[in-house]
This record gives C-alpha cells, sequence and structure tokens, in this order.
C-alpha cells in the first residue's frame, strides 16, 4: 500500500500531573480560554490530518477525559496511561489498528498549530520513517565543565517538539526493543534501533506548557484566537 493512502492514528500523552503549574489536577485537565488542554490537543491532532486519536490519561480520568471528548465519536479512543511517558505510548499503540503512520504528542504542546501536524504527515508519506518538527535555539548556551562554564555554540542545537511521526512499523519495533531503558522521546527510541531521523520546521506555538508562566502565556494567546 502506497503511504499516501495510509490512515494515521495520533498517540496523545495526557497522563501528566499538573504538580509544576501549581495544580491538583491533572496537566492535560486544565483549561486554556476556557477549554481543557487535552481538548485542544485532540482538536489540532484531527484538524493537521489524523484519523483517529489515542489520548493516554491519568487512570482516575479517563471518564472525564471522554466525556469531554464525545463530540469527536470514535475518532477518538481515551486510555489509561502509563508511569512513564513511553508506557503511556506502549499502551496506545495497542489502539492504532490497522494505520500505517502513528503521531505521538505532548498534550502539553496544546497550541500546537495544525499545520505542524500536517507537515510531520507528508514527510512521512515522502518516504521519511521517523520525523521531528525543530525550532532554532535562540538562547545563548554555556555547558558546565570542572566547576565552571564555557560557551556553546547555540547555532548547532535545535529544540524538538511535538507532534513526532512515524511509520507504525518503526515505532512499534522501537518500543518492543527498548526494554527498562528510559528515552526522553520517541524519535531518540526509534534512532537506536536505526531509524533515521527527518527535521521539519517547527513553530514557536508549539511551546510546551511546564511552568505557571507558560500557561499565563498560552491564556494570552488563546485570548487573541
Amino acid at each position: 500500500m502506497s503511504r499516501s493512502t495510509e490512515s494515521v492514528a495520533a498517540i496523545v500523552v495526557a497522563a501528566g500531573s499538573g504538580v509544576r503549574l501549581g495544580r491538583e489536577i491533572p496537566k492535560a485537565a486544565i483549561e486554556i480560554g476556557g477549554v481543557p488542554i487535552v481538548v485542544r490537543a485532540v482538536r489540532s491532532m484531527i484538524s493537521g490530518g489524523a484519523d483517529r486519536v489515542i489520548v493516554a490519561a491519568p487512570e482516575a480520568w479517563v471518564e472525564r477525559f471522554a466525556q469531554w471528548l464525545a463530540a469527536y465519536g470514535d475518532r477518538v479512543t481515551v486510555i489509561a496511561g502509563g508511569l512513564l511517558r513511553q508506557d503511556s505510548v506502549r499502551l496506545a499503540l495497542g489502539y492504532v489498528g490497522n494505520a500505517g503512520i502513528v503521531l505521538v504528542h505532548d498534550a502539553a504542546r496544546a497550541l500546537a498549530p495544525a499545520f505542524i501536524v500536517d507537515r510531520v504527515i507528508e514527510a512521512i508519506r515522502g518516504g521519511a520513517q521517523a520525523v521531528i518538527p525543530v525550532v532554532p535555539q535562540i538562547d545563548s548556551l554555556r555547558r558546565t565543565r570542572k566547576g565552571s562554564t564555557v560557551p556553546v555554540d547555540r547555532s548547532s542545537y535545535l529544540r524538538v517538539q511535538t507532534p513526532q511521526g512515524f511509520t507504525t512499523a518503526v515505532i512499534k519495533r522501537a518500543h518492543e526493543a527498548v526494554g527498562t531503558t528510559e528515552y526522553t522521546d520517541d524519535a531518540t527510541m526509534c534512532e537506536a534501533v536505526g531509524a533515521e531521523v527527518t527535521t521539519v520546521p517547527g513553530d514557536g506555538l508549539a511551546f510546551k506548557i511546564t511552568e505557571p508562566m507558560d500557561l499565563v502565556l498560552a491564556e494570552v494567546i488563546a485570548r487573541g484566537e
């Protein structure tokens, strides 16, 4: 089958806590502009070209998330996520069905524009095995060395965003092979089993909501929609 006709399943990792944001509810349940983060993340995936979405949610919030996403019908499945991010992805891979392309997206990047999703999908359809959106490193960098610091050439570094895209065969093979080794993202995991990683331009709106100030910025952006 040509990749141009293969369906796309997006996994939205939404099982994280809201501790660093100072909240007592999961991060993906926090509202931005009156809309829960998880709903915004799913909306972005579907608007960008995903045929269906699997949401890995905190176990106690599966029903609530499913209610929020009920308007999408059977295009969205909500499951209980795992302890680690990669555990959640591995569990969600069991629900991608016959999709030939899999996207993995952090719900915390709730404002990621749909056009980035489309870029990632098109790169996979064009023959890539693993695709990551990236943006230039704009801050000056220094590296610690023997109790002091030395400058680092920032032009040699890129910041990685999501959604990351993969052929289903590659990402499943990677998750089967990693064992107990922890990875910060799926592209690095796929690279470890021999997949070549391709980059596409990301966007500033795909920033990760991690600290309270990120939430303030996201709220300001949402008001201007």
